[in-house]
């Protein structure tokens, strides 16, 4: 169990965090969320002590070993395998003392230990872990220091997990992977035998890796069961509820303070009066519900779409090195309606096709046509460094219109999502998110007829990726997506393209289809055994069988799970119904034994609620492990 008790923490004067309180149950599942800036990370660092709390506690089981990726990504000479290794702190000491070690017992008890954790397999564990974070056998073996910085982090991200914490804290893991990483992560954070809470803005990881929400909002923290959609759901539902009580206890007020206000110097109705003021003071408020406004993404529409294709490319051969292409056998062609998702693994070249598409990589060989007067908008994250530090979005897009009104400048920065307050900040004081939109708005500026995106949503918070699929949908041009946001690219996309073993294909199934194949072979795509068409019906007919066999096991756990869901939803019914009679001031005038009876009735309520959503959360990660294995 872990224990967070009124806790506040504040940043640079700011009060990110309010006296909140949360508990976890061990073996919880939980994605923490919230508005960037609301203070997730501080949270994190007060878990692990690196901040101090100004009030209030955190308490977590004695001797519980806490785990983060690492601030510095490793770039030392060691190998991939033998840093991961390392991370294993008492493995690493014993096999160190074992090589030393003269007394037969001390020998004994180092052999025992190292049996009892595992020691033996360690290195095909860790090797799993650099397989499913995209290294190769090969890549395992080279050192850390030629490895580019994002490759590190994924390196630093494999040691954490290969070291197994009671713990384990990930704070925006899938920044630095790709799709096939994240499916990966996702099926290994569910399969996670102990505590993890997790930070991110990927709502499938969120949907389909925890089984608990935290939610940190107006400074308070609050647990919400299930995924994100469920979250969000309840929320909602809990938002309403608010809203409507907070009308009943306005009007309450309202006709109080009515007649306080008539009758106070009337000297026959003083007493009356006086009893109503103490009625008001104890009824307190309702607090409203508050919604932060989240500012749209807008893409403006082509001024004309040319006829399709609009790309066509025949035996097209692409890379950065004469004789040495990433990409070739290139036959495909682009639409004018098309929307294209780019699967593979990263440094199979789908940045590299994108750039060859944009015109930004010559063909080394082939042909590449584009349709006369067609406009391509191009995004890439590691563009974010390209904008001008000290200039404000106002300058950057007054760049672009040099000759129009202050005021058209500053609508064309609004219907990029920026607020009026952070038009006039520098580029290096947005934050990533805000940069971000930023740089989509300048790609798409002059009204492109396909729009290319390479991981648009690596800076940007769940609202801000439900406006770019809004504003994806709204765009009538073509889009290529490449994303490792599974949500993103089903919501936005019709087709995928497959990169991978040097040319791009395209991909017949749905990304479910595609996650299922990353997930239950452990392989690429280009990995999977060739077996005759008839063959590989079979082996799907069996999965299938196997499934429906599992989910008929099941079926008696589910059925309790579902009991236990039901009585959650009864109590916490009954526990809304008892808060609204006793918020009845009359009550505790007229009839103070009910009131207590009332209030009796609510603890008993609450302590059921809570041991209600222990035995779902214990229920739902053993269904969920059988499901898996």
């Amino acid at each position: 169990m872990i224990t967070i008790t009124d806790i506040s923490a504040r940043i640079a004067g700011r009060l990110l965090i309010d006296h909140a309180s949360v508990s976890l149950p061990a073996g919880t599942k939980a994605g923490l969320v919230g508005k960037n800036g609301a203070g997730k990370s501080t949270l994190f660092r007060i878990i692990t002590g690196d901040l101090a709390s100004e009030s209030g506690s955190v308490s977590i089981p004695k001797n519980a070993r806490i785990g983060q990726v690492a601030q510095e990504a490793p770039g030392t000479e060691d190998s991939l395998i033998s840093i991961v290794l390392a991370a294993d702190k008492e493995r690493a000491a014993l096999l160190a003392e074992a090589e030393t070690a003269t007394d037969p017992h001390r020998i004994a008890e180092i052999q025992t230990r190292l049996a009892d954790i595992g020691a033996h397999s360690a290195e095909a564990r860790a090797a799993t872990i650099l397989s499913g974070l995209g290294f190769d056998h090969e890549a395992q073996l080279r050192p850390a220091s030629s490895f580019s910085g994002g490759w590190r982090m994924r390196v630093a991200l494999a040691s954490v997990l290969f070291a197994e914490p009671d713990l384990l804290l990930l704070d925006e893991p899938t920044n630095y992977l790709d799709l096939e990483g994240t499916l990966w992560l996702e099926d290994y954070v569910r399969r996670y035998p102990h505590t993890v809470i997790i930070i991110s803005h990927d709502r499938d990881l969120l949907n389909t890796a925890v089984n608990g929400i935290i939610h940190l909002d107006q400074k308070k923290l609050t647990f919400y069961r299930g995924g994100y959609d469920s979250f969000e759901r309840q929320k909602a539902e809990n938002d309403e509820l608010q809203m409507k009580a907070k009308a009943k206890n306005d009007a309450a007020r309202k006709h109080l303070q009515s007649f306080i206000d008539r009758f106070r110097a009337k000297a026959t109705k003083a007493k009356q009066a006086q009893s109503r003021i103490k009625a008001l003071e104890r009824m307190g408020t309702v607090a409203a519900v508050i919604e932060d406004h989240v500012h749209p993404i807008t893409f403006p529409e082509p001024e004309k779409q040319p006829a399709s294709p609009i790309v066509a490319i025949s035996g097209g051969v692409v890379g950065y090195e004469s004789g040495k292409p990433i990409l070739k056998n290139l036959n495909l062609r682009i639409d004018n309606d098309d929307r294209i998702a780019l699967l593979g693994s990263n440094g199979n070249g789908k940045s590299t096709f994108a750039k060859f598409i944009s015109g930004r990589l010559e063909a080394q060989g082939g042909q590449l046509k584009t349709a006369p007067s067609l406009k391509i908008g191009f995004f890439a994250q590691h563009q974010l460094d390209d904008l001008m530090p000290n200039e404000s979005p106002v300058a950057h897009v007054r760049r672009l219109m040099p000759l129009e009104p202050e005021a058209k400048v500053r609508a064309r920065v609004a219907q990029m999502g920026l607020a009026t307050e952070k038009m006039e900040t520098a580029a290096k004081d947005l934050s990533g998110g805000e940069k971000a939109r930023l740089l989509m708005g300048l790609a798409a500026f002059h009204a492109p007829n396909l729009l290319i995106l390479d991981e648009p949503t690596n800076h940007l918070d769940i609202d801000s990726r439900k406006a770019l699929i809004e504003a994806l949908n709204d765009y009538e041009g073509a889009v290529i997506l490449i994303s490792h946001d599974r949500h993103l690219i089903e919501a936005t996309v019709d087709r995928l393209w497959l990169v991978n073993n040097g040319t791009v294909t395209s991909f017949d199934g749905d990304m479910e289809e595609y996650g299922s194949l990353i997930i239950a072979s452990g392989k690429k795509p280009a990995e999977k055994d060739k077996g005759d068409s008839a063959a590989d019906t079979v082996n799907k007919a069996e999965q299938r069988k196997a499934a429906a066999d599992r989910r008929a096991s099941l079926a008696p756990l589910k059925k309790k799970i579902n009991e236990v869901e039901a009585l959650t939803k009864k109590l916490e019914t009954l526990i809304q119904a008892l808060d609204k009679e006793l918020a009845d001031p009359a009550l505790y005038e007229k009839a103070p034994a009910k009131a207590a009876e009332k209030a009796k009735q609510r603890g008993e309520a609450a302590a059921k609620l809570s041991a209600a959503e222990e035995q779902w959360l214990e229920l739902s990660t053993e269904y969920e492990e059988a499901m898996a294995s």
